[in-house]
């Protein structure tokens, strides 16, 4: 379960809600299910699986299918929910029936692109982001560092739209100890970790911290990298996937949290470890710069430098009173970011496409991109 998927199924919810009627356009295979998500109608294109993560799919292909699923559905906005391939050809196929478009940037796939190993690429990759979103009606971008980053590749119409947290499923009642001792069987404090075991995610960071005395390093999901991340620190405990409640008492049950990915637009673990009380540790760089208030709810360090990470893990590890105001202060943060208050906000910038629904860039510019098989090769 990605960040991108989350906040997609907590839109859906809002809008089931509102009565509002919905169709989901996605990448999948005619055995994929389900085929209604929150009473929205999911209809499968056909699609690709990544050769080095099979459970992420891309759907390339021409603008005519698209087009036509839209001309059926006749809709009032079209979103775009992290657009790179499938997102492509839809805003494509909504610009040739004169559709609003809300472009959702939730995911850096030029800098992804570079760490599964796709050098030289990332400026004409970054060419295609610029081209998508000055396509659409409007860009929202997650974190004020994405919204910088996409009004430095030139795009115009950007606004500010965070993701939401349920802080009654992350509630730091739901901390256990029976669970604690389950992971941690000598009592060690826990440094817990959560999200996909993947290349972008630098879960290697981690391998620093797993000698740290009276410590336990505990990482939860799953992915491609886990039998490596497993070699790599066989001192760690590996939960697997974890969901649901599982999940809550999990981090709710954590002392600190390390999310070191640079590449994260936003980082929704950092908000559910926040909501939990548990303090977190995370790089200076894209949405951790918006959600960790660094020295009050918990400790932000230069991009690449796992030495300070480590100190920071030590100060807190070693300050009980310390780590207990970090985790009140970041609770208190996001108690109020309800979903239904951010997908309320969606609403109200649905409405602002809407009324100006012209994109900022006409044409096909780059649409070539769709046919060439360049998308097999892509991260995302």
């Amino acid at each position: 379960m990605n960040g991108v998927t989350h906040s997609l199924l907590r839109v859906l919810d809002h809008l089931a809600d509102r009565g509002d009627e919905v169709l989901v356009i996605a990448p999948g295979t005619r055995r994929d299910g389900p085929k209604e998500v929150a009473g929205a109608r999911i209809v499968r294109v056909p699609s690709i699986a990544l050769p080095k993560y099979r459970r992420i799919r891309v759907a390339p292909g021409g603008v005519t299918r698209i087009r036509r699923l839209l001309q059926r559905f006749a809709p009032d906005v079209v979103h775009l929910a992290s657009p790179f391939v499938l997102g492509w050809r839809g805003v494509l196929a909504a610009q040739a029936l004169n559709l609003p478009t809300v472009a959702i940037y939730q995911t850096e796939v030029p800098a992804y692109a570079a760490r599964y190993g796709m050098h030289g690429i990332e400026a004409m990759l970054w060419n295609h982001v610029r081209n998508i979103h000055q396509h659409s009606s409007l860009t929202l971008a997650p974190s004020s560092y994405t919204i910088d980053q996409l009004e430095g590749l030139g795009v115009a119409e950007v606004a500010l739209w965070a993701r939401g947290v349920d802080s009654s499923r992350f509630d730091p009642g739901h901390r256990s100890e029976p669970w604690r001792r389950s992971v941690a069987p000598n009592g060690e404090k826990i440094i817990g970790f959560v999200g996909r075991l993947a290349a972008e995610k630098q879960v290697e960071d981690l391998a620093g911290l797993t000698d740290l005395p009276g410590a336990k390093v505990v990482i939860v999901g799953d992915g491609p990298w886990r039998a490596r991340l497993q070699r790599l620190m066989p001192n760690a405990h590996f939960t697997g996937f974890l969901g649901g409640d599982a999940l809550a008492q999990a981090v709710a049950s954590f002392d600190l949290m390390v999310a070191p990915g640079e590449l994260e637009t936003f980082c929704q673990t950092i908000q559910e470890a926040m909501a939990s009380e548990v303090p977190v540790i995370a790089p200076a760089r894209g949405g951790p710069l918006d959600l960790v208030d660094s020295s009050r709810t918990g400790w932000l360090y230069a991009p690449k430098d796992l030495g300070a990470m480590r100190a920071h893990v030590n100060d807190l590890l070693g300050d009980e009173a310390k780590r207990r105001a970090f985790g009140v202060a970041g609770r208190e943060q996001v108690q109020a970011r309800s979903w239904k208050s951010v997908c309320s906000q969606l609403v109200g910038h649905y409405s602002r496409a809407i009324e100006n629904p012209a994109p900022q860039v006409l044409g096909r510019t780059f649409s070539s991109m769709i046919h060439t098989g360049l998308e097999d090769t892509l991260p995302y």
